[in-house]
């Protein structure tokens, strides 16, 4: 695969974007090795943007190691500082899968609660309903079926 071709205002983005971040790979004695790639490759499609440590002290291997990176992997060399390396490859999209049998999830309502006394502000709470639960004229939560009893129970009592 080709590299990625940037401007070098993109790139210097870039680099702002991965100042603050860790090293996600670390190249170790072996080099370069089938591992090393699947890792930077499964990395790079989680987060798009990462830095690889390489712990050799040769920087003609280490900037071997960044092209043969860039192009196997078909990413954007960003940046090689030292013995980090940062690469850029766009994140793929992801898949929505839509379940039919999921409920809705809970609610947030905002309900005015008046004071007794008549010349105070009324007091905004916020009220998460869940989904067996409802909300009543009065600003109380109530589930929305009754508790279910044992059959077992109810002969005991």
């Amino acid at each position: 695969m080709s590299q990625i071709q940037l401007t070098p205002a993109q790139r210097k983005e870039y680099r702002a974007q991965a100042h603050h971040l860790d090293p996600v790979v670390m190249v170790g004695g072996d080099g370069l090795s089938a591992a090393v790639k699947k890792e930077a490759d499964a990395a790079l499609n989680a987060h798009g943007l990462i830095k690889v440590r390489v712990f050799s002290d040769d920087r003609a291997a280490r900037e071997a190691m960044f092209q043969t990176l860039a192009d196997e992997l078909g990413a954007a060399p960003i940046q090689h500082i030292g013995k980090l390396l940062v690469l850029w490859r766009p994140m793929p999209e992801r898949e929505k899968t839509a379940d039919e049998d999921r409920l809705p999830g809970p609610r947030d309502f905002k309900v005015l609660k008046y004071s007794k006394r008549g010349g105070q502000r009324p007091e905004v709470k916020t009220l998460r309903v869940l989904g067996n639960q409802r909300l009543t004229a009065g600003g109380q939560v109530k589930r929305s079926k009754p508790k279910q009893i044992s059959i077992k129970k109810r002969s005991q009592t």
